[in-house]
C-alpha cells in the first residue's frame, strides 16, 4: 500500500500533468514510481532528465539494465527490481543474464567488472578508495566509465529510496527478493 499518493494521470494538472503525458507517449503507460514520483513535479523532471541524459551515454540498454538490477537487489527494492526484470527481458537478457546481474555478475569481462564496481559503490557508500578504483582500472574501466557507473548507481538508488519510502505499488509481474546480498563476496552467509 501506497504511504505517499499515487497521482492519477487523468487528474494531474500543471506540471506533473505535463510530465506524465510525456512518459505515457513513451512508455504508453505511466508507471507507479512516476505517479509517486509527481507528487514532486521537480523530483519527477529531474529523474526523467537524468535518466534520459544517461540513456546517451556510453554503456548500451542492456547494461544499464543490468546495473539497475544489481543495484535494486542489493537495495532490496522489490519495486524496481520487478520493474528492471521485466524490462531487460524485453531487451532479451536471459534468465542467466537476469540472475547473474542480482548477483553483480556478468558473462562478459567488461559488464562483470560494471556491475561488481556499482555493487561496490552501494554497499561501501562511495568510498571506495584508492583499491576499489584500482580494481575496476585493472578490469579495464575507463575514467569516463566509472563516472558513468556511480551516476547510473546514483539514478537507481535516488529510485530504490523513493520506492522503499513510498510504499509503491508494484505495478509489473511481481519478482521476489534474495536475503540482500548481491554478491559472491557477501559476509552474512
Amino acid at each position: 500500500m501506497n504511504r505517499i499518493a499515487q497521482l492519477d494521470p487523468q487528474t494531474a494538472t500543471g506540471p506533473a500533468k505535463a510530465l506524465f503525458e510525456g512518459v505515457q507517449g513513451k512508455l504508453g503507460v505511466v508507471p507507479n514510481l512516476i505517479r509517486v514520483l509527481g507528487n514532486a513535479p521537480a523530483a519527477l523532471k529531474g529523474y526523467l532528465n537524468f535518466s534520459a541524459a544517461l540513456a546517451d551515454g556510453s554503456f548500451s540498454p542492456k547494461v544499464r539494465e543490468q546495473i539497475a538490477l544489481a543495484v535494486a537487489e542489493t537495495n532490496q527494492c522489490a519495486y524496481c527490481l520487478s520493474a528492471h526484470t521485466f524490462i531487460a527481458g524485453k531487451l532479451g537478457l536471459t534468465q542467466q543474464d537476469l540472475a547473474e546481474a542480482r548477483q553483480a555478475k556478468a558473462a562478459d569481462p567488461r559488464t562483470d567488472a560494471i556491475l561488481k564496481l556499482a555493487y561496490s559503490i552501494v554497499v561501501q557508500r562511495g568510498e571506495l578508495g584508492a583499491t576499489g578504483l584500482e580494481q575496476a582500472r585493472r578490469a579495464g574501466l575507463t575514467d569516463g566509465e566509472i563516472v558513468e557507473t556511480v551516476a547510473h548507481v546514483a539514478l537507481n538508488i535516488f529510485s530504490n529510496y523513493i520506492n522503499h519510502i513510498a510504499g509503491t505499488v508494484i505495478d509489473f509481474p511481481e519478482v521476489t527478493l534474495t536475503h540482500g546480498c548481491a554478491a559472491s563476496s557477501c559476509a552474512c552467509g
